[in-house]
């Protein structure tokens, strides 16, 4: 019979895990009985195999752990960092590569311009100057109405020509820009792209029945993939159920917001804060454009606010900036708070300081509107003053913006948008007599295609694993 004892062999230096390196020696002791000798032999060759996978399973360890040096150590570091983020995009910079577009563009600076900067993935239906001119809608509109016309021709979805080539014949509906304002009836904010099979013209329309506002995508202009995309339409799109006559006609308000907080008691502070400012004024010249929101802190509110957050510390200039923090450009009842669908809106302070800072986080917490600034979480509290164009609310505490009160406080002055490459110079649009419309055969391809920063990255990493694999090897 076979027996197994097991030594130590100072040999071979291994990791902690396996201090002690086991080889079996054989040995031969007495035979033991008959009837308990096929026991033993099977218990030697199981302790076997055992002993051997833990002294195969020793030396692999080391010699994995021997392989592993600073320079590996240091490629499988850069693996694991993230890819650099794309660069944001600065869409009516975009399009005043496009001569053709020109008055599209400069409609679209004028109202929606910072809407857009906080979009990553859009598709832009943009309006050709020959068929802009046709229309004298954009002329008779209410800024207001206007600005709303032009969020309809913006898809929150980056649609590509093989997407479009794609749609089925019945069509597939897509959220536009003025759906998430909560001022669209129903799903009439949406837009019902189909294809016609036969033909392959795509056409864009309300997804209500019998709507009289429709439009034929002419042709892709630009490409940014997963970011943006631009079509030209043959028609300026009108949201269905929008009320021209209503916003060709209404009056200003003309409503003085410093007396109409006084008559609501409990913001004497906030009106004697806007009074001492001067920003009052420019409030209440919005109320003949989009209309504002504002969100007004109780005296209690103030009363509340610690030392190191005391607004009367603040240089004017910033103190400014903070009040108009608490204000939309835009209409905002309290049904459409409530309702909202896109949460991060920016503030008078965002149009001063640049896109994407000084915004606010607005949703319904616990049956109520909440508003958090990313450092205070407020509460609406009342209506103060409700009536197209001016929304007056109170609110549970004073909206401190992140980057003045956070712990890294910017103190950069209003900044554009990035600053893209020139594009080369486009094509002739097709005239509306002989615009084709169609998106039969393959997908056609845009005038210009630009790679997104994703990709650059994704190529710059595989590069970077080739090296390391180099690396590992010669090592």
């Amino acid at each position: 019979m076979l027996t197994l004892s097991l030594s130590r062999s100072p040999s071979r230096t291994v990791p902690a895990l396996f201090t002690h390196r086991w080889t079996p020696t054989l040995n031969s002791p007495p035979s033991p009985p008959p009837h308990t000798r096929t026991r033993t032999l099977c218990l030697s060759s199981l302790q076997r195999v055992v002993v051997a996978a833990a002294t195969a399973s020793a030396m692999a360890v080391q010699t994995s752990i021997s392989k592993i040096t600073p320079t590996t150590l240091l490629c499988v570091l850069l693996l694991t960092l993230p890819a650099t983020p794309a660069a944001s995009l600065n869409i009516t910079d975009l399009l005043s590569s496009f001569p053709e577009l020109s008055a599209f563009t400069t409609l679209l600076s004028s109202t929606i311009a910072s809407d857009l900067a906080q979009r990553s993935a859009v598709t832009v239906l943009a309006v050709p100057n020959a068929y802009l001119a046709s229309s004298d809608l954009t002329r008779r509109l209410s800024p207001t109405s206007l600005a709303d016309v032009l969020r309809y021709h913006v898809l929150l979805q980056c649609l590509s020509s093989s997407d479009l080539h794609q749609i089925p014949p019945s069509g597939t509906l897509f959220t536009t820009l003025f759906q998430t304002t909560g001022r669209a009836t129903s799903n009439f904010g949406s837009l019902n792209i189909t294809r016609d099979p036969s033909t392959g013209a795509v056409s864009v329309h309300s997804p209500a029945p019998y709507s009289p506002s429709n439009a034929t995508l002419l042709e892709p202009i630009k490409t940014i993939p997963y970011n943006l995309s631009i079509f030209t339409v043959n028609s300026l799109l009108v949201p269905y159920g929008f009320d021209l006559m209503a916003s060709e006609t209404r009056p200003p308000l003309g409503l003085n917001i410093t007396k109409a907080l006084i008559d609501g008691h409990n913001f004497n502070v906030a009106a004697s804060m806007l009074a001492a400012s001067g920003v009052v004024q420019e409030f209440e010249a919005d109320e003949g454009g989009a209309g504002i929101t504002l969100f007004v802190p109780t005296d209690t509110a103030f009363a509340e606010l610690p030392t190191s957050q005391s607004l009367q510390s603040l240089p004017a200039d910033k103190k400014a900036v903070v009040l108009k923090f608490h204000v939309l450009h835009s209409y905002y009842p309290l049904g459409s708070l409530e309702s909202i669908v896109n949460p991060l809106q920016p503030t008078l302070a965002t149009e001063d300081m640049g896109a994407g800072s000084y915004t606010l986080n607005i949703s319904r917490v616990n049956g109520s509107v909440a508003i958090d600034t990313g450092i205070v979480q407020a509460s609406v509290t009342q209506t103060v003053f409700d009536e197209n164009p001016v929304a007056i609310f109170g609110v549970s505490r004073v909206l401190l913006p992140r980057e003045i009160f956070g712990k890294n406080p910017s103190v950069g002055s209003k900044s554009g948008g990035p600053i893209m490459s020139a594009a080369p110079p486009p094509g002739i649009t097709p005239s509306p007599e002989n615009s084709p419309g169609g998106f039969d055969g393959p997908p056609p391809i845009s005038r210009e295609e630009m790679r997104s920063g994703s990709s650059v990255g994704g190529v710059q990493r595989l590069m970077l694993v080739l090296c390391c694999i180099l690396v590992y090897v010669a090592v």
